[in-house]
């Protein structure tokens, strides 16, 4: 799947991926749409140095050729620098997983991206911790679903901000409180961690809903990039502002991340304390119809696109 002009998603015959060393060949099940996925094909993100030029941030596929404890034939899926909509791609063995016993492969394409972007801002960033309150917005998104659980498990109150049809999901994920993000203000949760997705337009808000000593964490921009900060507001709360992205992460950072992930939450997966949600699985010629599907909000978890098998 490429996207040769602003716009626009082709399928074309690309050449096969030569993996380097240290690196593994997967040939791909499934992939996921994610959307920095979409702004790449809008022209808004490119890949980085190196990354194919299609999107795919994530996989889940059959190992071709092994690198490190990997083995032809394990079953794995992968956080990826792009590429992840082919039948092939090739990704450092040190961002590889095994799939969790009790998913199944195509499943486990909707697993990388959000476990190690909740991981590593829940966990790294945020350090969120049993009897605090986590204000989750976009809970209706494949990282707020996953996001819900993870916090649950960690023992945290969790409110989420979606739309009023998908709160019932969201109370059955563990969400403790939804709230209407189009009718409801959420500035007096009083959280501990704020994930956000927003970014310029909810930051005064954000901000409000801290407790003393609260960290907001803003992992996407969907509402624009620049607004103004009081920072005497943040100070009287003593609350501290991160701003992360994983795409753009060194290598060394990643693994680092994978490990973690690995670590912490795949024992989560395995006991079916937390699981992949799925909105739908679509085949890699619907590929515009799962972006539209993201672009405008309609899904409940992740849109995966089955590649083979």
């Amino acid at each position: 799947m490429t996207n040769p002009a602003k716009g626009e998603l082709l399928l074309a015959e690309v050449p096969d991926p030569a993996p380097a060393d240290g690196e593994v060949l997967i040939r791909v099940a499934a992939s996921a749409v994610n959307r920095a996925d979409l702004l790449q094909v809008g022209g808004y993100y490119p890949p980085p140095k190196g990354a194919p030029a299609w999107p795919g941030l994530e996989c889940s596929g059959t190992v071709m050729r092994g690198a490190g404890s990997w083995q032809p034939g394990d079953e794995v899926c992968a956080l990826l620098n792009g590429g992840g909509y082919a039948e092939l791609v090739a990704v450092s063995e040190a961002q590889v997983l095994p799939v969790p016993t009790g998913i199944d492969l195509v499943t486990a394409a909707g697993l990388p991206e959000v476990a190690c972007t909740v991981w590593s801002n829940l966990t790294q960033v945020a350090g969120l911790r049993s009897g605090e309150t986590v204000l989750i917005h976009g809970g209706g998104s494949g990282v707020g679903t996953f996001a819900i659980q993870y916090a649950k498990a960690l023992g945290a109150r969790v409110v989420a901000t979606a739309r009023p049809v998908k709160h019932d999901r969201l109370r059955l994920l563990g969400a403790d409180e939804c709230l209407d993000y189009t009718t409801q203000e959420f500035t007096g949760v009083n959280a501990d961690v704020v994930l956000d997705i927003m970014g310029a337009s909810y930051l005064g808000r954000n901000v409000e809903a801290l407790a003393r000593g609260g960290r907001l964490v803003v992992i996407g921009l969907q509402g624009g990039t620049r607004a103004e900060l009081d920072l005497g507001a943040l100070l009287s709360k003593r609350g501290t502002v991160a701003a992360t992205a994983l795409r753009s992460r060194p290598a060394a950072e990643k693994a680092e991340i994978v490990a973690g992930v690995r670590r912490d939450m795949w024992p989560l997966l395995e006991s079916g304390a937390i699981r992949p949600v799925i909105d739908r699985v679509l085949p890699l010629t619907e590929t515009a119809t799962a972006h539209r599907l993201v672009a405008a909000n309609e899904h409940v978890g992740k849109v995966l696109l089955k590649v083979s098998g």
